[in-house]
C-alpha cells in the first residue's frame, strides 16, 4: 500500500523534471521602452530559447531514459518543448513588429 503513495509522489516529480525547456512570455514589461539595440538583443535571446527547446526534442540522455523507463514522461517533455518553441517564436515575432514600428533596422 505504501508503494502506491511513493509512486504517486515520484511520478509527478519525474514528469516535472523531464519537462525542462523554459516557456517565455510573448510580451514582457518594459518591451515598449527598449531601443533598437536592446530589441536586437531580446530577439537574439528569444531565438536562443527556441534553439534550446528544439534541442530538448532530440536524442538526449533524459529522453532515452524517459522512453525506456516511463514513456509518458517523454510525451510531456516533447509537449513542453513544442510550447516553449511556439512561445519563443511568438516573442521573436512580437519584438520584430515592435522594432519595425520604431524604425529599427534589425
Amino acid at each position: 500500500m505504501k508503494y502506491k503513495y511513493i509512486a504517486a509522489l515520484l511520478i509527478p516529480a519525474f514528469l516535472g523534471a523531464c519537462a525542462t525547456p523554459e516557456v517565455v512570455s510573448e510580451r514582457q514589461g518594459g518591451d515598449a521602452s527598449l531601443n533598437c539595440k536592446q530589441l536586437a538583443r531580446e530577439i537574439s535571446e528569444a531565438e536562443k530559447f527556441a534553439e534550446r527547446a528544439r534541442a530538448e526534442k532530440g536524442v538526449t540522455g533524459t529522453n532515452v531514459a524517459a522512453g525506456l523507463l516511463f514513456w509518458p514522461a517523454l510525451l510531456v517533455t516533447y509537449s513542453n518543448a513544442e510550447e516553449a518553441i511556439r512561445a519563443a517564436d511568438d516573442r521573436r515575432d512580437y519584438l520584430y513588429d515592435l522594432a519595425d514600428s520604431k524604425g529599427c533596422r534589425i
